[in-house]
């Protein structure tokens, strides 16, 4: 074959050339380079409950460590089911409706594969994770972006009909949310479900914060209610319901989550998982089915109330640097007023507070289209108690 042919043919995919390193990876990359204190990726750095550490370390040992079936351990599933159960309000059979995943990622990835086809269009609330904006893009999706309204992101079902096309197969929901801390309510979740209902659309929900609720910080100080769209009626078919273990066990390094959904789709979601990943880690599935069935209700609340303590250590800090922040209901990011930090644009201006606090955060650009976001900073309060009273410190000391 001539060289002028052959080299012709080596090239990059359509696609590859679309896709550059997130501004999250980048700003843990510029953090490390400072020594810096790490507020941009929800690394999650506190420790792990030592249960679930010492089973994952006991399995390894016991030798189990080759595959397990594509669905995962029966002992993890069984946990599942009983944990989907009491919490979540969903009823879910083991054996044939929940799915052990590499990551809640590799969740919505072989979902998304299963479901829907190249060219299908998915509505996405804005602000979004940008990794399912990019998974979407990976498999040649549209996603289609419907705003919600500032400062308390409120649900506008006018804007949300009018993103429907012919083309529209799905929505993806992310409650509580990354990176608004956004606890969707019974009322919206109720419009959503309508309108799914209406249009014939499925939803793929992200509930990997569920346990990470907090008090109102308005006048009524009620705690927030984790609620999964898949338990309201007419739901249960049309949802696949994502979550996992990063961030409530602390183990975001594990890559561990989980689904469920109707019978009518897993075994197809199963099959592009074993294709994909074959199985999650086998020894950890073990450390996080010890976690569902040891760890009493008390670990959840008293995580609940600790996180919400750094919200408010970190709120109060950003509030007297003036960088005002859009207190957060749930998860553990906020989203912070950045107009007073040099720059034109919010990755300059992440890039100035890294340099004048060591402080690494994440442009709010990074979750909203193109000309959006751009006086956002994302703050992750996910920290060891030490570390985040020290990034208050050079927050107080801090001078735009």
């Amino acid at each position: 074959m001539p060289a002028s042919l052959t080299a012709a043919n080596l090239h990059l995919s359509e696609l590859a050339p679309t896709f550059v390193q997130s501004e999250i990876r980048a700003m843990n990359v510029a953090c490390a380079a400072v020594n810096g204190i790490n507020m941009a990726q929800g690394v999650c750095d506190t420790d792990p409950p030592h249960p679930v550490v010492e089973s994952a370390i006991d399995a390894i040992r016991s030798g189990q460590n080759i595959y397990t079936r594509l669905e995962g351990i029966t002992t993890l599933r069984e946990a599942i089911s009983h944990k989907l159960a009491t919490f979540n309000h969903l009823t879910a059979d083991p054996e044939t409706q929940i799915l052990v995943t590499s990551g809640a990622t590799g969740a919505m990835y072989c979902t998304l594969l299963a479901l829907l086809n190249p060219g299908d269009e998915v509505l996405i609330l804005e602000p979004f994770y940008g990794y399912h904006i990019l998974t979407l893009r990976s498999q040649r999706l549209k996603p289609v972006i419907v705003p919600l309204d500032a400062p308390d992101w409120q649900l506008d079902l006018d804007r949300l009909r009018a993103s429907v096309t012919p083309r529209t197969r799905a929505i993806i929901l992310n409650t509580p949310a990354n990176p608004s801390g956004k606890v969707f309510t019974l009322a919206e979740l109720e419009l959503l479900a309508a309108f799914a209902i209406e249009h014939d659309l499925f939803v793929f929900t992200d509930e990997m914060y569920e346990y990470f609720l907090y008090e109102s910080a308005g006048s009524d100080g009620n705690p927030a209610q984790h609620l999964s769209i898949a338990a309201l009626p007419g739901m249960a078919d049309r949802t696949i319901t994502i979550s996992g273990f990063s961030k409530t066990f602390s183990v975001t390094g594990w890559r561990l989550g989980y689904l469920t959904g109707s019978t009518k789709w897993l075994p197809a979601i199963g099959n592009f998982h074993d294709l994909t990943y074959i199985c999650a880690p086998a020894p950890l599935q073990h450390g996080a089915a010890t976690g569902l069935l040891q760890l009493p209700p008390s670990f959840y609340t008293d995580m609940a109330a600790e996180y919400q303590a750094k919200r408010d250590l970190t709120c109060a800090a950003l509030i007297r640097a003036g960088l005002t922040p859009s207190i957060p209901n749930g998860a553990y990011y906020i989203l912070a007023d950045a107009t007073s930090v040099p720059g034109l644009n919010a990755k300059q201006k992440a890039r100035q507070l890294l340099a004048s606090t060591g402080i690494a955060t994440v442009a709010g650009s990074a979750f909203f289209t193109e000309g959006r976001g751009e006086n956002l900073l994302r703050f992750c309060f996910a920290k060891k108690q030490s570390e985040l009273e020290e990034a208050c410190q050079r927050l107080d000391a801090y001078r735009p």
